[in-house]
């Protein structure tokens, strides 16, 4: 059987040629996809009225960037006010690229990551590290201890031996001279402590 097809729709418009029985469920899919990109841009647009009313942009920098989405609040703070290492002046870019040359370490590496590590905020000048397994920030003593770890593989490194600081500096003055303004360490469970560089 032949089926026939309208010059005009009922619209007035070209009347569409007939699909195949294969085609009609994609035709629907494309436009239920349609239909659902229409409504995720308008609750985006809702998202930002209700950012906006709230005194706040997305992405604006924040002290508590991160805080009940990455970690849970900051249950203790320190500052760390020493200045030892003498070096040019840093970027986000510098900052991004110190980020990906640990991520890509620990995916490199054999051994399950036991943390992960990034930087937020205007330029990338907050630095997060989250647990991700239930020993290794179990408290924040055991975080410290990685961060000993971490001291320890940055001494070795052509910037600390140049400047005679290979026993002495730290991973948090390594931090301080790429221009990061805080660390935040958290068990992503129960404890945050957050260490700001002055």
């Amino acid at each position: 059987m032949q089926q026939t097809v309208p010059e005009a729709g009922i619209s007035g418009r070209p009347a569409r040629p007939p699909v195949s029985p294969g085609e009609a469920p994609r035709a629907k899919g494309r436009a239920a996809r349609r239909k659902g990109l229409r409504a995720g841009a308008a609750l985006m647009a809702l998202g930002l009225a209700v950012a906006a009313i709230a005194g706040g942009a997305p992405g604006a920098a924040s002290a508590n960037d991160g805080e009940d989405y990455y970690f849970p609040p900051v249950t203790s703070q320190e500052k760390f006010e020493r200045s030892m290492l003498a070096g040019p002046r840093r970027d986000g870019l510098d900052r991004e690229a110190f980020v990906g040359a640990i991520a890509r370490a620990q995916a490199e590496s054999a051994q399950t990551p036991r943390f992960a590590l990034f930087a937020k905020g205007d330029g990338s000048r907050r630095l997060i590290m989250i647990g991700l397994d239930d020993q290794s920030f179990r408290t924040l003593f055991r975080a410290r201890a990685v961060l000993a770890q971490l001291t320890y593989g940055m001494r070795a490194t052509p910037l600390f031996r140049s400047q005679g600081l290979e026993a002495s500096a730290t991973f948090f003055d390594a931090l301080k001279l790429l221009g990061f303004t805080s660390l935040t360490v958290s068990d992503g469970a129960t404890w945050t402590h957050r260490i700001d560089f002055e």
